[in-house]
């Protein structure tokens, strides 16, 4: 069973599901169907759930194979809270920083790309050494 990523698949499903009711009331108080209105807040909150959605499906599959493969589950909670916490950093300083530079966009990015790389290369180990 993969009950840790299970509870970080969860998690992450909650933070995008939060991101796009942003959106959404963003549109519904501009009446806007899609896109943004070249409004720069909408575009904002669009980048910052569409951020969100290009980063969590692989880092979640990167921890799944990671747990199913034996990786103990201190190292899983590990990279799994240090994932969504550097999602919830990276929604808040993208949207506190109104697009531009912010110590939280700079520090969930880098968080995030961290832990991917580490999952990556963990996950290449132990499949090299299977063989």
């Amino acid at each position: 069973m993969a009950n840790v990523t299970a509870l970080y698949t969860g998690l992450c499903a909650i933070l995008i599901i939060y991101l796009a009711i942003r959106v959404v009331q963003f549109r519904r108080t501009k009446k806007l169907g899609m896109g943004t209105g070249n409004d720069l807040f909408n575009e904002i909150r669009v980048r910052v759930h569409a951020n969100a959605i290009e980063y969590i499906p692989i880092a979640l599959l990167l921890l799944l194979v990671a747990e199913l493969s034996g990786l103990a589950r201190m190292w899983l909670h590990f990279f799994g809270s240090a994932f969504l916490l550097s999602r919830v950093c990276h929604a808040y300083g993208l949207s506190a920083g109104k697009g531009g530079a912010h110590m939280g966009r700079f520090w969930g990015t880098l968080i995030s790309w961290v832990v991917i790389l580490v999952l990556a290369i963990i996950n290449i180990v132990i499949a090299v050494m299977a063989m």
